[in-house]
């Protein structure tokens, strides 16, 4: 029944009369279903409404049926003009909030652009408006001088809208660099090999190229570039070469830019976690984007009720690990601190419906938080070796280390696709993390010498070794985490670089001391296994580097030089030396009930089961020259040196 009723034939009370049958004063009827009274009906005139308001709604009706009419052509003439220029289709579009890159953007409220264009100098930075929800009293200081000095000072020129920018901002594909049919193989290339690595798509959450395309034009450059590099061939031509060239182009564009959106973010983060002579810089950059978008809030927000957030939870947490990832590698300080989400990871597990990847990204901020708080108790002074105070306070964060492994391998369930990469990547960054925290142990310690360790380094150093060991063994005992080598971040990459080099390095200096330092030391030590191990791990690295990625990966180098070192020890000690025994029981090596020798935990059979947890944290120098600028200063820093015991990252 139309809102004007004036009445119905059940005898309700009219509420409203029509226009004629109030002008004639005769009763107003109007049958179920009937649009228009008794008597306009068969006199054949307009039932209109006497109310004047009700006469607006109907004008109104009529407006929105020709506006209607209107956008069906402009929808029209869109479609031609985005079939013409190759982009998506229109349907696609309306997944999509003009002003941000995905649903949780949406209804957050999210701006979404990457400006080209800087706004003129003023007085005050261009910020966004003062939110809602902050303290009207108690707030940050700079947000009070933007309140201050808003009514003089006018805010930068207004973001430009995704849907506007998208006409001006063409990304690979508008602009000719990729085909789409190049373009569908990068991306389901990412799709199959990256994403799932990254805890299951909390980083890239888009699923097709259409979806990607109405993203930020960076993100798009960003998944393309890692692709590429991660392809046989590097896409074919020099796809790998223009696409990296556009993305540090897009990247310098957006450093002073004021105005981002999620997937710029996510864009960084991808390219710190894959490009190696941008790692540092990106990671930084994301922090500072992150913190202007206040991200950093989203936690208190999800904590209060608020799911909306949980993605910006989610994501803050990738970029935790992407940056503490790279200021351990360079040893260099933190761009993030351990604040309320670093510390509530079981909350915000408890308080949301978690995705596959939640238990995952969550158990390496939860390692990430106890390898920085040893990074902070022992500092970054190569040449300050670690006191007996400090070799004590080593057994309480092997302790930690311990308790999250057990805490966490549990709960990492098998994905499809990927296999039990998720516990075993638990498995492997547990080796890891022993390893960086026990090689502090021979920090600032100078061979030769005939003082020998005290206990309590020597028990570190040996837990060191072993995790070394553990972690080439796992690289390349476990086919779930070979399958996985071509997909996996830097940070895998160098950790495994810095785990061959340490027991090359170590096999050297046993190699030139012989059995009396080998016994002043008091360290076990297996040469012959240790050359075996570093040779299987380089022609593991070598197979992936040939056959699945790009002649610019990292890995290649990575083979060169360990190949180059193990050439380098061969000359010192002879080629018999570093052979090993006959398959049979011997020094760190038992023999299966199947015939596979399997390396035994060396600390172990030194120590006993009480040495089993220890880590590490990047003595010997970090790996500068590895991940800053590529392979001439690689070569340069750990292939060219005379003296294997001396070589030193840059600074």
């Amino acid at each position: 029944t139309p809102p004007w009723t004036c009445k119905t034939l059940t005898h309700a009370k009219p509420a409203r009369i029509g226009a004629e049958c109030k002008r004639h004063k005769i009763r107003c009827e109007v049958r179920r279903g009937e649009h228009a009274c008794v008597r306009c009906l068969r006199t054949g005139i307009e039932c209109s409404p006497h109310d004047p308001v009700q006469r607006l709604l109907d004008d109104n009706e009529a407006w929105k049926a020709q506006a209607t009419t209107q956008i069906h052509q402009l929808q029209a003439a869109v479609a031609a003009l985005l079939q013409r220029t190759q982009l998506p289709d229109l349907p696609n579009f309306h997944e999509f909030h003009p002003n941000t890159t995905s649903p949780t953007d949406s209804a957050i409220g999210n701006v979404s652009t990457t400006e080209s264009v800087i706004a003129p100098y003023d007085m005050r930075e261009s910020s966004p408006d003062r939110q809602a929800d902050d303290p009207g009293l108690v707030q940050a200081p700079m947000s009070n001088l933007y309140e201050l000095t808003k009514a003089t000072h006018p805010v930068g020129p207004p973001s430009v809208p995704r849907h506007i920018r998208l006409a001006s901002e063409q990304d690979l594909i508008a602009s000719g660099v990729l085909s789409i049919s190049c373009a569908e193989q990068l991306l389901s290339r990412f799709l199959t090999n990256q994403n799932p690595l990254l805890w299951g798509g909390i980083i890239f959450p888009y699923q097709s190229l259409d979806a990607l395309r109405c993203t930020s034009v960076l993100l798009s450059t960003a998944i393309f570039t890692i692709a590429s590099l991660h392809s046989p061939g590097g896409g074919g031509g020099d796809v790998l070469q223009k696409c990296y060239d556009t993305y540090i182009s897009l990247v310098s564009r957006s450093s002073l830019s004021r105005n981002h959106s999620l997937d710029d973010i996510r864009a960084l983060i991808l390219g710190a976690f894959y490009l190696p002579n941008l790692s540092w810089r990106l990671s930084g950059q994301a922090a500072r984007m992150a913190a202007e978008m206040n991200i950093h809030q989203s936690f208190h927000k999800v904590m209060n009720g608020d799911m909306r957030h949980a993605e910006r939870v989610r994501l803050w947490y990738a970029l935790f690990v992407c940056d503490r990832h790279f200021s351990m590698a360079y040893l260099r300080p933190s761009a993030m601190a351990d604040d309320a989400a670093v510390k509530g990871v079981e909350r915000f597990l408890e308080c949301t419906s978690s995705v596959p990847g939640d238990v995952r990204v969550c158990a390496q901020v939860a390692l990430f938080k106890i390898l920085s708080e040893a990074h902070m108790e022992y500092g970054s002074d190569q040449a300050a070796p670690l006191t007996e105070a400090d070799l004590d306070k080593l057994r309480a964060y092997n302790t930690a280390i311990e308790q999250w492994r057990m805490l966490w391998q549990p709960r990492s369930f098998d994905v499809a696709g990927i296999g039990s990469y998720p516990s075993k990547g638990v498995v492997l960054y547990y080796h890891f993390a022993r390893f960086q925290l026990n090689s502090l142990a021979l920090r600032g310690v100078r061979w030769p010498s005939d003082e020998p360790l005290c206990l309590n380094r020597r028990e570190a150093a040996m837990a060191a070794i072993s995790a070394a060991m553990s972690t080439l063994l796992h690289i390349t005992g476990e086919e779930d985490m070979r399958r996985a080598l071509n997909g996996v971040p830097l940070f895998t990459h160098t950790m495994i670089a810095f785990c061959a080099t340490f027991l090359l390095k170590v096999a050297a200096i046993w190699a030139r001391g012989g059995d009396h330092l080998s016994q002043s030391l008091g360290l076990g030590f297996n040469l012959a296994e240790i050359v075996s191990l570093a040779r299987r791990t380089a022609d593991l690295l070598a197979r992936v580097a040939e056959e699945e990625v790009s002649e610019k990966h990292l890995m290649r180098l990575i083979v060169a030089g360990i190949r180059e070192m193990l050439q380098r020890l061969a000359l010192a000690v002879g080629d018999d030396a570093m052979e090993a025994r006959p398959a049979g029981k011997e020094a760190g090596r038992e023999q299966r009930a199947d015939g596979t020798g399997a390396a035994v935990d060396f600390a172990t059979v030194q120590m006993g089961d009480g040495i089993d947890g220890m880590i590490y944290n990047m003595d010997l120098h970090s790996l500068a020259g590895l991940l800053e600028y590529g392979s001439d200063q690689f070569l340069d820093t750990f292939v060219s040196s005379n003296e294997l015991d001396t070589w030193d990252a840059p600074s």
